[in-house]
């Protein structure tokens, strides 16, 4: 069975253990992810904004500070997507409930899950997240409001990719592997025996 830190793209346990274990790990997983958010006082420096020399510029931007700064751009969304709906109280819990839900159920869940002693397959929880989502919308409604707090929280993160210049930003060495900024290590030396067998 894996430790409770696994990252959420882990595989799943063969195990089923039970619905309260699940939601326990799911939320542990879930604070683990956004503890790797990066500093605010980096995210927000006013010294590293400047204007893109050009669209290809830009998109390159775009892609290496959405990349780098994933969680904080999460965040900012949800907050924007919370703010809409601060004018209804009602709305903003629940919704901020279902949320809840698909992050604990489905996105930072490592475990198959149990109740009452059976193992509950994914399409049956997939299927029940999806059900409780169209039932708050259609008891709640504000989507449109809703969405146009999501639509602000993307602009917002954009525009930011796109005038943060990324020179300068601390990667981790496996994004400095991918990107091609340095070499993986080399393979491991031939074992000894074969190295004897060289020198016969």
């Amino acid at each position: 069975m894996q430790s409770p830190s696994t990252a959420a793209a882990a595989t799943y346990t063969t195990i089923p253990i039970s619905g309260s274990d699940v939601i326990s790990r799911s939320i542990q997983n879930l604070s683990t992810s956004l503890s790797r958010h990066r500093p605010w006082p980096e995210f927000l420096s006013a010294a590293a904004l400047d204007a893109p020399a050009s669209l290809s510029a830009a998109l390159t931007r775009l892609r290496r500070n959405a990349k780098y700064f994933t969680t904080n751009y999460a965040i900012l969304v949800s907050i924007c997507a919370a703010a809409s709906l601060i004018g209804s109280p009602v709305a903003l819990i629940l919704y901020a409930a279902v949320f809840g839900l698909w992050l604990v159920l489905y996105f930072y869940r490592e475990d198959p899950m149990a109740a009452w002693g059976r193992h509950v397959d994914d399409r049956v929880v997939i299927l029940g997240l999806v059900l409780v989502s169209f039932a708050v919308l259609w008891i709640i409604g504000k989507v449109n409001v809703l969405l146009i707090g999501v639509a602000v929280g993307v602009l917002i993160c954009a525009v930011h990719a796109v005038v943060r210049n990324p020179q300068g930003l601390f990667l981790d060495e496996d994004d400095a592997v991918s990107s091609g900024l340095i070499m993986p290590p080399p393979p491991p030396p031939a074992s000894s025996s074969r190295m004897k067998d060289f020198a016969k």
